[in-house]
């Protein structure tokens, strides 16, 4: 862990889970700090992640799964046409229309985690081959799965990251902070 979260007001449950989303977002967000399209979109290891593919997967997955908890439809249906198109930009998408897209999204998954009554509420899963058939989770679920997917790539962000140029989470964190300054 490079960054601190801080504790949360006494009992709000809801406000220490999306503080740990929101860390995890940073480490992503921070992977790609000063870096063009190209450099972001490239892909340096074995692997065919790049930076600016994870921030549209996370972005596009948080998302899904809001909508998912709300009853809704995702704002980008994904099937195996088109799912390789969620790890990369495509024609007009660059990284910072992504970020863009990712702050909104999480402005409307914290409005509607706030707005739940109970965290204990559950939503159906979608009938996918690796979920139960007919099951639910709750909204802490839901946090809890948004925290380990978004760690997830968090980790796969650091090591690409480093591929690419070198730079630490320790070192994106201080150069965030010299940004924020506005040094």
């Amino acid at each position: 862990m490079v960054t601190h979260v801080p504790a949360e007001a006494h009992g709000d449950e809801r406000g220490a889970l999306l503080s740990f989303i929101e860390e995890q977002r940073g480490g992503i967000r921070r992977a790609v700090l000063g870096l063009t399209d190209e450099q972001a979109g490239s892909r340096p290891s074995a692997s065919e992640l790049s930076l600016a593919g994870l921030v549209k997967h996370v972005a596009e997955v948080e998302q899904m799964w809001v909508s998912l908890a709300k009853g809704e439809p995702p704002a980008v249906e994904r099937d195996q046409s088109n799912w390789h198109e969620c790890f990369r930009l495509v024609e007009g998408e660059t990284v910072e229309s992504q970020l863009a897209y990712w702050e909104k999204v999480a402005a409307e998954t914290e409005d509607f985690i706030r707005s739940v009554p109970s965290l204990d509420d559950t939503f159906a899963l979608p009938p996918q081959p690796w979920f139960p058939p007919d099951g639910r989770v709750s909204m802490r679920w839901l946090c809890l799965h948004l925290i380990r997917e978004t760690a997830r790539h968090a980790g796969h962000a650091d090591i690409i990251r480093q591929s690419l140029d070198g730079a630490t989470a320790f070192e994106l964190v201080a150069a965030e902070h010299q940004v924020a300054a506005g040094s």
